[in-house]
């Protein structure tokens, strides 16, 4: 895993465009950051989480945004996926790319995988 460098993220995003690809897309504020939050530890606590994936979209424009952490958005025809509190990535030899974003602690907080065959 690397920092995101925005370019280089860009690049990736824009290869992919108007492609069939699948999508994974996790966002967990309970279990893997069980204890992050001190409110979680003084009565009722609103834990939060999405979780797809193999889910296949097209998107035509893919777009980074943000200073760090960053947001990721992909338009589709119909509307929108997006990430966001993005820190890190990489591409792996199969073309697959994985963004990570980590709480304050270096916990997994969010995470979206792209990728042109099934996850």
């Amino acid at each position: 895993m690397q920092s995101i460098r925005k370019e280089d993220v860009q690049q990736a995003l824009d290869r992919l465009s108007n492609q069939q690809v699948y999508v994974h897309l996790e966002s967990n504020q309970g279990a893997y950051t069980q204890g992050a939050y001190p409110s979680a530890n003084k009565g009722p606590f609103h834990h939060t989480g999405v979780f797809i994936r193999n889910a296949g979209i097209r998107y035509s424009h893919g777009k980074i945004t943000g200073d760090g952490p960053f947001r990721i958005g992909l338009k589709m025809e119909f509307g929108w996926v997006y990430a966001e509190g993005l820190t890190d990535w990489e591409q792996d030899d199969q073309g697959r790319i994985l963004f990570v974003g980590y709480d304050l602690e270096g916990r997994l907080a969010v995470a979206l995988d792209l990728s042109q065959q099934p996850l």
